[in-house]
């Protein structure tokens, strides 16, 4: 009977019968570029790199990526109450401090990625610019290591990038709550159009039926008549026209801002075919085409060092305001309008010229882009302006 007792080291140790195949070894190369391709996120790819040798070998070929920065940070240190003051003074003085100094939100496992460059961000630097900031932790094990880098630094390692989305923590434009601002500008060496869209309101459907106040049919009162396509004289007394002066330089301003800082990449990155640097507010959108991209490689960038952004062009605007609009779904837009900037002098890459509005009408996505196409249709107001 002892005989057919089992062997107690086989079942702990058993021999397989048949040599076990990872089959996720045989998938090709470009499968798992691919799928890397899908992932994106510069974050996930980073984590990707530390798995395998092969990992680590294939990320760097990624063509699209996705860096989400978390923070801007200035070397000129200052308070967070300050900058809460700046930001009730109003968007020129809080422009370029609405994100700076913000809190730091770790990456993981971009280590590997990055290579040996870290150089890690000091609050005591003695320099007065300001920086895109991405961080990382240590990953070599030491304790409370958290390595900032700049989107250049952690992109640096990337050979075949073509498709980039750069996305920043938030706008750089403080506006109070219930304002809508929004822009998109293109951009070569300098600007080639910008397009921004304001309301000094925006009233949903359910917020003017619900409130407290019971005002919902004064609201009708209001919005009734037709006011021919022109601006009020009310809008030219009552700092209407002011306001809508602040939106639109603060706007080129945090869109040649954008601009200054991603010289650096794009001069790296030779493959880039489109770039796109965002916030995650929705608030401003810069976008550069392969055309655009070149253009700027190629000719001398016309910048300011003191003030860290591309100088920008005489130009020329159209202006279109409204009273109100109702877009299809019953949002309201109180003090509509629209600005379509060009600059001055006839563009020398043979671009469509400023009659052809069709560059406006697709510059944003629904429900915004049929407000757009609504005040397109009213009268036009055209104006100058010198450069900055």
């Amino acid at each position: 009977m002892s005989s057919l007792r089992p062997d107690p080291t086989s079942r702990i140790h058993p021999e397989p019968d048949v040599v076990e195949i990872d089959h996720f070894d045989r998938l090709p190369d470009s499968l798992l570029l691919l799928v890397f391709n899908r992932i994106g996120d510069v974050k996930a790819l980073g984590r990707c790199c530390v798995v395998s040798r092969r990992f680590h070998f294939l990320v760097p070929q990624v063509e699209n990526v996705v860096v989400r920065v978390d923070c801007v940070i200035s070397d000129d240190d200052s308070s967070s109450s300050a900058a809460s003051s700046d930001k009730s003074r109003g968007p020129f003085s809080y422009l370029f401090r609405v994100v700076f100094g913000g809190i730091v939100k770790p990456l993981q496992a971009l280590g590997q990625l990055l290579g040996p460059r870290r150089a890690s961000v000091s609050s005591g630097s003695s320099s007065s610019s300001s920086s895109l900031a991405v961080g990382s932790e240590d990953v070599e094990g030491q304790q409370g290591g958290v390595t900032h880098h700049s989107p250049t630094q952690v992109l640096k390692n990337f050979n075949e990038i073509r498709f980039l989305r750069i996305e920043l923590p938030s706008g750089e434009l403080g506006i109070d709550d219930g304002v809508l601002l929004k822009w998109r500008a293109d951009f070569g060496s300098t600007l080639d159009n910008c397009v921004i869209l304001g309301a000094s309101s925006v009233i949903h459907p359910r917020k003017s039926l619900n409130s407290q106040d019971g005002n919902s049919d004064a609201l009708c009162v209001n919005y009734g008549g037709d006011d021919n396509g022109s601006i009020p004289d009310s809008f030219y007394t009552n700092g209407g026209l002011k306001l809508r002066v602040v939106w639109t330089i603060s706007s080129l301003i945090a869109a040649s801002a954008r601009h200054y800082l991603l010289q650096p990449i794009i001069s790296e990155h030779r493959t880039l075919d489109n770039l796109v640097l965002t916030d995650a507010d929705g608030q401003g959108v810069l976008y550069m085409d392969r055309d655009q991209l070149e253009e700027l490689r190629v000719k001398p960038l016309s910048a300011s060092s003191a003030s860290k952004r591309t100088l920008v062009p005489a130009l020329s605007m159209r202006l279109w305001y409204a009273p109100y609009i109702e877009l299809p779904d019953g949002v309201v837009l109180k003090g509509a309008t629209l600005v379509a900037i060009r600059p001055s002098e006839p563009s020398p890459m043979g671009k469509k010229e400023m009659s052809d509005l069709s560059w406006v009408s697709t510059a944003f996505e629904e429900p915004y882009g049929t407000a757009v196409r609504m005040l397109v249709k009213r009268r036009t107001y055209c104006l100058e302006m010198n450069s900055f």
